[in-house]
């Protein structure tokens, strides 16, 4: 309150309501370019062509299809059911019989995410993601030597990212535990509970009256969190005008872009322990650029039968993102305060600038961290 009585305005804190430099277009669309980019650097990468992964890619488009069956089992199910009623009905002269196939269709697909969770579930029961992670580091890192082995001043180039990643002990990124079952667990926690959340916010959007502002309302209260209240005001105002089929499917994609990146990124976080606000921060300071690469490679996955390949080719391109927005890692024995220190996003602004021909110009050496000083990074913007 002011000194006649009123209410005072804080400038400085509605300022940072509409500060949107965390999810600006410029890195929105840079996250779409690492997209083509990281699969093309993921691609040239000689050992993904070895036996053993031609083995993987196999069991891949054969889990791909395993997937799809398990998706469509249960609509399988229902027309056999139609198909059997319509001995004793007249389903031909009737139009909810396609209706419920479709809803459930659009359910499974949107809603639910169906496909996305069963290829993020097989994180938990093969290593393949995290080898592919992993060569790809290595690959990256063998490039980025080829292509400065003529630089004037050798000693500018950055330190190695695999050599060092590599000595880590691999945990759950979440927990920091190296317990299969419980990571299963948890895993299958947090989609349970996305799931029921969604379907719970898809029932209520059929409610009458106040179901047609159910969907806006949630689309404000998750992108006023990311976003800021400029942006989620804008977005609840258009969402209001949508269909819901385009609104749930705009919402679900962002969610599930989301989703797709804390996966993809979990053989860097298994490595590097993070504190959750930590982590939570890391993800703030970058997330229009993670967007940006969640949404390309998740338009991607939803090619049939193909998906769970190309879910192999976004996390060996992940390896290419992790080398853009975090620095390289110390020995694990001068790891102490290193989590703390990538929680801002040092060279943002520097890497945003760059054109999409010259992504591999910027090599800065990070400066020195301590643990009396968690957060150098944040000082040198």
């Amino acid at each position: 309150m002011s000194a006649d009585g009123r209410p005072h305005l804080d400038k400085a804190k509605l300022k940072k309501q509409f500060d949107i430099s965390h999810f600006d277009l410029n890195a929105i669309i840079r996250g779409i370019q690492l997209t083509l980019v990281g699969a093309q650097r993921a691609l040239q990468n000689p050992e993904i062509f070895t036996s053993q992964h031609y083995k993987q890619a196999a069991i891949a488009v054969a889990a791909g299809i395993v997937i799809r069956m398990l998706i469509a089992f249960p609509i399988i199910g229902i027309k056999v059911l139609l198909w059997f009623l319509s001995f004793f009905l007249s389903l031909d002269r009737v139009t909810w019989d396609d209706k419920l196939v479709n809803g459930l269709t659009f359910i499974e697909e949107h809603v639910l995410q169906a496909p996305l969770f069963f290829m993020s579930l097989m994180r938990y029961v093969t290593p393949t993601l995290d080898d592919l992670f992993m060569s790809s580091l290595r690959w990256v890192d063998q490039t980025y030597v080829q292509k400065h082995k003529n630089d004037a001043d050798p000693s500018r180039l950055r330190a190695m990212y695999y050599p060092q990643l590599q000595l880590y002990r691999a945990t759950d990124g979440r927990t920091h535990s190296s317990s299969t079952a419980e990571s299963v667990t948890l895993f299958l926690y947090r989609f349970a509970r996305k799931g029921a959340l969604s379907l719970a916010v898809f029932a209520l959007s059929y409610v009458p009256y106040v179901g047609r502002l159910v969907l806006p309302a949630a689309s404000f209260w998750t992108f006023n969190r990311a976003v800021g209240l400029g942006p989620a005001s804008v977005i609840f105002g258009t969402g209001v005008l949508l269909p819901r089929r385009y609104l749930v499917i705009f919402l679900q994609s962002y969610f599930a872009s989301r989703s797709l990146m804390r996966e993809l990124l979990e053989p860097y976080f298994a490595r590097i322990k993070f504190t959750a606000e930590e982590k939570r921060k890391w993800f703030r300071s970058r997330e229009g650029l993670l967007f940006g690469f969640g949404i390309g490679f998740y338009v991607l996955l939803r090619v049939p039968l193909l998906g769970v390949l190309i879910y192999g080719i976004a996390e060996a391109s992940t390896a290419y993102l992790i080398t853009k927005v975090s620095d390289p890692p110390p020995p694990p024995s001068e790891s102490q305060g290193f989590a703390a220190s990538q929680t801002e996003w040092r060279n943002k602004q520097k890497f945003l600038s760059l054109s999409l021909g010259n992504l591999d110009a910027l090599h800065d050496k990070p400066p020195p961290y301590s643990e009396l000083d968690p957060h150098p990074a944040a000082a040198q913007q």
